[in-house]
């Protein structure tokens, strides 16, 4: 019996992969038995033949299955003496558990899986291949390929407000990727690095391990506290003004200028992560701290993950000037991060306008999943709770009322109930979080889902906080 949980951040070809062959192992399945079909498989599931095919060829790879022509899968013979099975370390099957139980994931960063287009991409990709099909036995331009940093540079300009050229942009493996750059470029001369406190634990981490100094300072109503940045040894700061993570606040433009002056009457530096600013609910879009000083210092950081997929693994920097060089000189021999026939395949899609109509596809749909999760708290939690950071986004937080429950036993009761939530003091550094703060991600789930998943939460709160 194969179970696959459809909700679990295990894609659905590893569920299935993973399961087989554990039955192979403990020999549940048979040597030589006959494996269901591809579209038998896929049909019992509610899955794609493409995912059950996925999962087959990796189990055929590996010798835990064979095939017959025009007779399917069949499972190898294997002697328990060929045979080394490590059994799975305790956290690790207990993560598995929890991946299979959990009904609601409410993480900040989920998407919707319908909302991928499927057909489009598929088509771009194919153009993209069969153009490009003699160009595949060399290395591209380190940079990315001209004609995507050509899209994204017009895209910025009349989305963002980025004033920039194709030179200036380096396209990355993911946001990893781009701060792993800018790292290296900055570390040697840069090494105190202002962070926000609650902020985005991937780059503290990423600072962090390459040995440059990680200052966390707080997060007051209007973003980081420049204050507490002036009055610091910092000589590179990482924000996020136009949606701080995870508070959500804007930064307000009289404190833009005050931070642009702080970098450029100090000879410091900027990073600004604009790591979901398509999708900002009401209002114009909040122009780019980047546009009102393009000659400045500072990284601009944009990335596709948060519209279109991360599992794509695209995202790009924006240079200032004055780190072109060291950037040339430290990247001359390095090999482009991205696939090339993906890479060719998004300038395609952007080139044909398929970007911006996603862009406003995905866009409503959010909206209306944000919507919906505000009414969801307004109708479960009422004035017991507290909406920070609405507006934007994929992600709010909710403040609840009259507490004193820690949060590991929030989250665990939460768990207990089949919901998955992020733990908001995983953002933060020398903040303690006030208790019962909580973050809830939307997008990787239905409206109904939302609704069901809220009233669940909070009944689960409710009788965690009676039992106190």
């Amino acid at each position: 019996m194969l179970v696959l949980s459809h909700d679990s951040q295990v894609p659905l070809y590893t569920q299935l992969y993973s399961q087989i062959k554990g039955a192979i192992l403990s020999g549940r399945f048979a040597a030589d038995s006959r494996l269901p079909s591809v579209r038998d498989l896929a049909r019992q599931h509610l899955i794609s033949r493409n995912t059950v095919e996925n999962a087959y060829l990796e189990l055929y790879a590996e010798g835990y299955i064979y095939s017959k022509e025009r007779s399917g899968y069949f499972v190898s013979p294997l002697s328990p003496d060929d045979v080394l099975v490590s059994p799975p370390a305790r956290g690790a099957a207990r993560e598995t558990v929890q991946e299979t139980q959990c009904l609601f994931d409410f993480h900040p960063a989920r998407l919707d899986a319908e909302a991928f287009p499927e057909r489009i991409w598929r088509k771009c990709l194919l153009d993209a291949l069969h153009r490009g099909s003699r160009d595949l036995n060399h290395y591209s331009e380190a940079q990315g390929e001209g004609t995507l940093r050509g899209e994204i540079r017009k895209y910025l300009e009349q989305s963002r407000g980025v004033v920039c050229d194709i030179d200036q942009i380096v396209v990355c493996g993911g946001l990893q990727h781009g701060l792993d750059i800018v790292a290296h470029l900055l570390k040697d001369s840069r090494p105190v690095v202002a962070v926000e406190d609650p902020g985005y634990h991937l780059a503290r981490s990423v600072f962090a391990n390459h040995s440059l100094e990680v200052l966390p300072l707080p997060v007051l109503d209007e973003g980081l506290d420049l204050r507490a940045l002036q009055d610091s040894r910092s000589t590179v700061a990482y924000v996020t003004p136009s949606h701080q993570f995870p508070m959500g606040c804007v930064m307000p433009i009289a404190n833009r200028l005050k931070l642009l002056r702080w970098a450029r009457e100090g000879g410091n530096f900027i990073i600004e992560d604009d790591y979901d600013s398509e999708l900002r609910y009401h209002g114009r879009p909040i122009p780019s701290l980047q546009g009102l000083d393009p000659d400045g210092n500072i990284v601009y950081s944009g990335t596709f993950s948060k519209v279109l997929s991360p599992a794509l693994r695209v995202s790009y920097l924006v240079l200032p000037h004055s780190l072109l060089p060291a950037y040339r000189r430290l990247f001359s021999d390095y090999a482009p991060s991205v696939s090339v026939l993906e890479q060719r395949a998004l300038a395609q899609f952007m080139e044909q306008g398929h970007w911006e109509r996603h862009v406003r596809r995905v866009r409503t749909l959010y909206r209306k999943k944000h919507d919906a999760l505000l009414r969801a708290l307004a109708r479960h939690c009422g004035e017991r709770a507290s909406v920070i950071g609405q507006g934007a986004g994929l992600h709010v937080v909710v403040q609840l009322h009259d507490t004193a429950v820690k949060e590991e036993e929030l989250v665990a009761a939460a768990r207990h109930s089949g919901i998955k939530l992020f733990p908001f003091s995983t953002t933060c550094v020398n903040r303690k979080p006030e208790e019962g703060m909580v973050i809830l991600g939307f997008g990787g789930l239905s409206i109904d889902r939302i609704e069901e998943g809220v009233a669940l939460l909070f009944q689960s709160q409710q009788k965690r906080i009676s039992a106190e």
